[in-house]
């Protein structure tokens, strides 16, 4: 099963509204794959809620365990910092949780 489908499995249609936000923002192929695989890790990690029920916690949470868990590079958690930031604001057009606090 290739991971974006839990993003899919979330709330149909996200894919398709992530592709068109990354279009959008005239982002290249690399980027999009990087941002898919984050967000879906991310509600992967939130065992599929769809991600409008996910607060600022839990995008925090979720960098926390990348950072102290699984102890993902400086740049991996930045990565997925900057993709959980264009999810919400540029899809789900809501606030992103504060970068710096979770990478801390």
């Amino acid at each position: 099963m290739d991971i974006t489908e839990a993003l899919e499995q979330s709330r149909p249609g996200m894919i398709g509204q992530v592709q068109a936000a990354i279009r959008k923002r005239e982002l290249n192929q690399r980027a999009e794959q990087t941002y898919l695989h984050w967000i879906s890790r991310f509600v992967l990690f939130h065992d599929l809620k769809d991600p409008d029920n996910l607060a600022e916690e839990d995008q925090k949470l979720f960098l926390t365990y990348l950072s102290e868990k699984i102890r993902v590079s400086r740049a991996r958690l930045n990565q997925a910092s900057q993709a959980l930031s264009f999810f919400y604001e540029d899809v789900l057009g809501r606030p992103a949780a504060a970068a710096d606090s979770a990478a801390a």
